[in-house]
């Protein structure tokens, strides 16, 4: 009976061993998102919030050299002078909020954008204004905090969570549905048959490039449709309808990807396993799912290189912050760059069949 127990088990650990798909999502997936998890929140504890110094701010500028220190920890100041340009820097999601002293108020103006990190500009200045109040002990509060969203008051958390999720969803579908098809007519030796017929090479490509591009197009109304209903209250900004082009142009290179993955696995287990480990983390890494201000800053610099985090970049910009078209030409071309490249790679790559 023992002898039994331990010849099962050494096939059963053996069979586990050896069957590579179960060991990568076993084993080496979850690693990953521990190494992933790990990197994104190292820094949580003292996010460091970049916050604009309208003129003179008394509470600030009067703070003695160790305490300075210590805010300069968490807050890292830009001073301006204009009014208009700091609130137009917050706006547009550059700064987590701007400062200012009117008197005897402190007004922090902040950005829906990212209300974790509003929150905690306006928790330590609520924190310094009370400390200057209690310096004056035996007189009446003479500093008051004052909040005020730069934004419309109707903006809430759905204007920021839509584009970030939506890009998620056009590269997921986009690049599974690239690397399945092409495994599948691999296998299936449809690939072989569409070769020999009278079919041309640019019909299939413009077939498959046609129904990817009709679906982010599917997955973009239904994620507005969704989203503009009463009950979530999505507000999108004039220049929204150009996130089509954005869109159309973001599933090419996430085509791409998928095409690159078709061509290299030789199963569709392979292609699924490649598809979701270059998908799942980019979606982390490109902020669909959080923002990544807290991240180190050497993860948010390797964060650029990923075409998801330009696509939501500029859906958030033109759906939620109101810039124009001339705004995500740069995003567009980093995502056109990456398709050419990726599918000449895929080309490279390509085969008929197995043989």
């Amino acid at each position: 009976m023992n002898r039994g127990f331990v010849s099962l088990s050494r096939a059963m650990l053996l069979g586990f061993v050896r069957d590579r798909t179960a060991l990568f999502f076993t084993i080496l997936f979850p690693l990953m998102f521990l190494a992933l998890f790990g990197g994104l929140l190292k820094n949580q504890g003292v996010s460091r919030s970049q916050v604009v110094e309208v003129g003179q701010v008394a509470v600030l500028d009067q703070l003695p050299a160790d305490a300075k220190a210590e805010i300069s920890k968490v807050l890292d100041v830009t001073k301006m002078a204009d009014p208009a340009k700091a609130l137009d820097a917050v706006r547009k999601g550059d700064y987590a909020a701007a400062i200012e002293q009117q008197g005897d108020q402190v007004v922090v103006r902040y950005s829906a954008a990212d209300l974790v990190r509003a929150g905690t500009v306006r928790g330590i200045m609520e924190s310094l204004v009370q400390q200057s109040n209690l310096a004056l002990a035996g007189t009446p509060p003479r500093l008051k905090l004052n909040s005020e969203q730069v934004e419309d008051k109707s903006l809430t958390a759905i204007q920021f969570v839509t584009p970030g999720l939506l890009g998620w969803a056009i590269a997921t579908g986009a690049t599974f549905g690239a690397a399945m098809t092409l495994v599948t007519w691999r296998e299936k030796r449809i690939l072989r048959r569409l070769r020999l017929s009278p079919v041309s090479i640019g019909s299939v490509i413009g077939a498959r490039v046609g129904v990817s591009i009709g679906v982010a197009l599917v997955q973009t109304a239904i994620f507005l449709g969704v989203g503009l209903l009463p009950y979530f209250g999505l507000k999108l900004s004039s220049y929204w309808w150009m996130s089509i082009p954005v869109i159309l142009v973001g599933t090419l290179s996430f085509l791409s990807i998928g095409l690159l993955a078709g061509a290299w696995a030789k199963t569709q287990e392979a292609a699924n396993v490649i598809a979701q480990l270059v998908v799942l983390p980019m979606a982390f890494l490109s902020g669909s799912f959080f923002p990544l201000d807290s991240a180190p800053k050497w993860l948010q610099t390797v964060a650029q290189i990923f075409p998801l985090r330009h696509l939501n970049q500029a859906m958030l910009d033109v759906m939620v912050r109101g810039k124009g078209p001339e705004a995500v030409l740069p995003q567009m071309g980093i995502l056109a760059g990456f398709a050419i490249v990726v599918t000449a790679l895929a080309a490279w790559l390509f085969r008929w069949d197995d043989v």
